[in-house]
């Protein structure tokens, strides 16, 4: 696929399936591009495409097919609108920085990456009646392949990253705050304390679609 310089081009990119259950255009809408008139078009889209699937077919199809709804807060942001928002301290991390997850078309092999913040209503409900952020972190742990997961205080939103070789890593900014899992670390919690944690969780993967 050529780069998107035209509309033509871009709702092309738009209308590219990446899953089951996501269309790229749920990846390329951005707050701040909005918000300061700076387009998100991806300087490799064959790669972004690529690397989009993987994530999506690995990690949020079986959320969406576990819990229902998954909404995307923040997905895929160019390498131009990454740098701008890390410059103006918008909560983006440097372009080179290896854990920015946002920046799909970059890097080959090991080195790709993808990432997105995302809501899981389902749990958010919950969450906002006291329900402990890590028991989602468990669950996550024991059903997905994740490479980093950070939780964040606000309707307990999370980044959720897939790479080729997952790095197994969990942090948060929710008290207790710091790092819960590092990477290739066990976790304190046995597997039964774990799944008694998330016991009322609904079946993996168990939501039926026509």
């Amino acid at each position: 696929m050529r780069k998107p310089g035209s509309m033509w081009s871009l709702e092309t990119l738009g209308r590219v399936r990446l899953s089951r259950h996501f269309f790229m255009r749920e990846f390329l809408y951005s707050e701040i591009g909005n918000f300061h008139e700076k387009q998100n078009l991806p300087d490799n889209p064959d790669l972004v495409i690529e690397t989009g699937r993987a994530f999506c077919q690995t990690l949020l199809d079986p959320l969406e097919e576990t819990f229902g709804r998954v909404a995307v807060r923040s997905g895929y942001r160019s390498p131009s609108l990454n740098r701008f928002g890390n410059e103006n301290r918008l909560n983006c991390a440097r372009n080179d920085n290896p854990l920015e997850c946002h920046i799909w078309d970059r890097g080959e092999g090991d080195d790709r990456i993808a990432g997105a913040s995302i809501v899981i209503p389902w749990f958010a409900d919950q969450y906002d009646e006291g329900r402990d952020w890590r028991d989602l972190a468990w669950w996550m742990h024991d059903h997905l392949d994740y490479s980093e997961i950070w939780f964040f205080p606000k309707l307990c939103a999370f980044n959720l990253v897939w790479r080729p070789t997952p790095h197994r890593r969990i942090d948060s900014y929710i008290a207790p705050r710091g790092c819960l899992l590092r990477a290739g670390a066990e976790p304190d919690e046995d597997l039964s304390t774990r799944r008694a944690r998330y016991a009322d969780f609904p079946v993996f993967r168990g939501v039926t679609h026509p």
